[in-house]
């Protein structure tokens, strides 16, 4: 019987069928003609967008409210329960540097922080003696989306760049703030990758600017009292599939270009002694090979796989002769031990490892080569690794949690082995982790390896398969999801749902071996893993078939998209986040921004048959069937370069057309916002309760 028991007529979208062939075979697509003609500037100008296309989605729009209309006084419900979780005041512990320490913080029913700085071994709590350098509400004052970006001081304090997107399309605009009078210099950049990276005398800066695709292909300098048309343009990536980042170095000695793709990587450094230097190489990219590196004095530390390095190594090499004919190993590559990051400081050097699911941080003493290790003992957690802001401190910041414990954060003396407690997430209206239970199991995916699923749920819970569950998943580009504290599930947890996460393949939770067979010709493990997970659940006693809400967002709405698909029986609902749906269109379309660096994630169906025939197989646009699927309430941004709007809503459409069944296919576009949805922190959780009534609702638990 379903929940959704008087309905209006649902939006039916006009075919205007467009034919494709490629490899000698032809797709025949009824619902092309929802991508704008104008996509590129409508990303910049919503107001642009072609008269049809905007009637159809605010139908879909208010579809989507009618059904959940039952639903409203659940969400306000909702979303007080989340906000009375949420310090309003909240403030993190500012970072030291130099004479200052510099931090965020929110005043109570901000939506957006605001930056401040307070004298170096001030007490943070004392708003007194708070500088604010930035007011994010006050920037946003009148805008229906605001991002803010980054934000950088110089290395003597007195300018700082920052960044906004008031669209949601992820073109920043980047401004200069004199410190002293809090106000912006005339300096303006636009469409820029949303961070710049300072020169050490505070006088010029470098930025990465994005093109018309969203690519960030060209590194800049900019001169402060100078027109953005006169920057010297520093260095230019001819190649679309790859992606152009910059960093500074913790001893303002270097500034870093970072070119990558999802499997290969080149570095070139700048030194700052001579902004005007061509970028050096440090090793030329080979297919395959990924590198990072961070600056230790005299020499770089190399984070690589090169040489078969699957699971990584550190090298390091002499600064004046970074190549890779000199790079000497320093910690050796242990299979099965995934090094996620490194860092260096004047007598240690740090990594984030990943062993056996769980997340560590090694330090290792520059001097003696001694390493120790820290660790956690519960059976899921996260560990977050902040570092420091000076490259000579014994000092550094991590983070900790767990699905039932609230986020610690802590100083840790590398030298003493001294942690010091500076802040426990604080929950207003009330947390008492006793009444919570977390827990690991291990699924038996289809080919027999084991996929780790993290659980929480309240002790009074009954395990006798009549609980419902919130399974998440994600599985793509080697992204772990961490089994941290969320304080926003547990409106779920409180009413009797189980909470997973299943940590398949397309991530690097085991290693990564677990990412790469979960991409390219392995994708389907990633869906087949996920089922998995779900008969496990319901194996265990944990929840049944029917009862289990699929939830996941951008390549993981692909992925629920494809479970839609293989197996709607075991589903009774389905969250899909401005999900990537259309997998063979839009890897086809070599002019969309994210396509050619997703080559080497998904294939290349244009140079390769294989690969088209393979995506052709899961692509959940090009596999919806005549079958009952589960309500499926899907959610997109207008203007997401990401994951384009016209993917769920086309999705939505061949839905609706072919389910044999009766439950509701929803869509809901966020005329106002992108890809991350809206920006405001309440905003946010306006998006959040929706999604929880829809799954309480589906499950028959929203008259709580």
């Amino acid at each position: 019987m379903t929940p959704f028991k008087t309905l209006p007529d649902a939006p039916k979208a006009i075919k205007k069928a467009l034919r494709d062939t490629r490899h000698g075979r032809t797709r025949t697509d009824d619902y092309a003609w929802l991508r704008a003609a104008n996509w590129q500037a409508m990303f910049k100008d919503p107001t642009i967008l072609e008269a049809d296309i905007r009637a159809h989605l605010e139908a879909e729009n208010a579809y989507m409210k009618a059904a959940m209309a039952d639903t409203e006084a659940l969400q306000k419900k909702l979303v007080a329960e989340m906000r009375g979780r949420i310090k309003e005041d909240d403030s993190s512990v500012p970072m030291k540097e130099g004479p200052y320490a510099y931090g965020t913080a929110f005043r109570t029913g901000a939506e957006q922080p605001y930056f401040f700085r307070i004298p170096r071994d001030g007490d943070f709590n004392d708003e007194s003696i708070r500088e604010t350098l930035l007011d994010g509400d006050l920037e946003a004052k009148g805008k229906a989306y605001f991002d803010l970006g980054g934000f950088d001081q110089t290395t003597d304090h007195s300018r700082a760049i920052w960044s906004y997107d008031d669209k949601g399309s992820e073109f920043y605009t980047l401004k200069v703030r004199d410190l002293e009078t809090g106000k912006d210099i005339e300096d303006r950049i636009e469409n820029t990758g949303g961070s710049g990276v300072w020169a050490p005398d505070g006088k010029s800066f470098f930025y990465t600017e994005v093109d018309d695709n969203h690519r960030p292909s060209k590194v800049f300098h900019h001169v402060i009292g100078t027109k953005q048309e006169d920057d010297r343009l520093v260095y230019e990536e001819s190649d679309p599939g790859f992606f152009v980042g910059i960093a500074g170095s913790l001893l303002d000695d270097f500034i870093t270009i970072d070119i990558h793709d999802h499997q290969t990587s080149e570095v070139r450094i700048i030194p700052t002694s001579n902004l005007d230097a061509e970028p050096a190489l440090v090793a030329a990219r080979e297919t395959m090979v990924e590198y990072d590196v961070t600056e230790g004095g005299d020499v770089f530390y190399i984070l690589t796989n090169d040489g078969g390095a699957k699971d990584f190594k550190i090298m390091e090499a002499p600064v004046n002769a970074p190549g890779k004919a000199n790079w000497k190993e320093v910690v050796p590559h242990q299979e099965g031990r995934l090094i996620l990051a490194h860092t260096a400081f004047a007598r240690h050097l740090v990594w984030l490892e990943r062993f056996a699911g769980l997340p560590r941080i090694v330090i290792r003493d520059r001097a003696t080569g001694e390493e120790h290790a820290i660790a956690f003992e519960e059976e899921a957690y996260s560990l977050g690794l902040q570092g420091a802001a000076e490259y000579d401190t014994d000092t550094i910041r991590f983070s900790y949690s767990s699905m039932t414990t609230p986020s610690q954060l802590y100083d840790y003396n590398m030298a003493t082995r001294e942690r010091t407690l500076l802040k426990t997430q604080e929950v207003p209206s009330g947390h008492n982790p006793d009444d919570y239970v977390t827990r690991r199991i291990q699924a038996k995916a289809a080919d027999g390896e084991l996929v780790p699923v993290s659980i929480v749920y309240r002790k009074d819970t009954p395990l006798d398969g009549s609980a419902p569950c919130l399974l998440y998943g994600y599985g793509a580009y080697g992204i772990s999801i961490p089994a941290s504290f969320s304080t926003n599930c547990l409106s779920l947890v409180d009413r009797g749902f189980v909470y997973a996460i299943a940590h398949i393949r397309g991530g690097k939770d085991k290693g990564f071996a677990w990412y790469e067979n979960g991409k390219m010709m392995h994708k389907k493990n990633t869906f087949s893993d996920f089922i998995a997970a779900a008969d496990a659940l319901v194996a265990e006693g944990f929840t049944s078939h029917g009862k289990i809400v699929a939830e996941g967002g951008s390549a993981g709405g692909m992925l629920m998209g494809a479970v839609a698909n293989m197996a709607p029986e075991k589903f009774v609902g389905i969250i899909a986040a401005v999900p990537f749906v259309d997998v063979l269109t839009t890897m086809l379309d070599d002019s969309l921004p994210l396509t050619p660096p997703e080559w080497n994630e998904w294939g290349n169906p244009i140079a390769s048959e294989e690969a088209y025939d393979y995506i052709a197989s899961y692509s959940p646009y090009d596999n919806v069937g005549p079958k009952p699927y589960p309500a499926i309430l899907a959610l997109a941004g207008l203007t997401d370069p990401r994951v384009t709007y016209w993917e769920p809503a086309k999705w939505v459409a061949k839905l609706r057309e072919a389910t044999t069944g009766t439950a509701p296919v929803l869509l809901r576009t966020n005329m106002d916002a992108g890809h991350g949805g809206a920006s405001g922190r309440f905003q946010r959780l306006e998006e959040k309760a929706l999604e929880y009534a829809f799954a309480l609702k589906v499950a028959g638990k929203a008259e709580r």
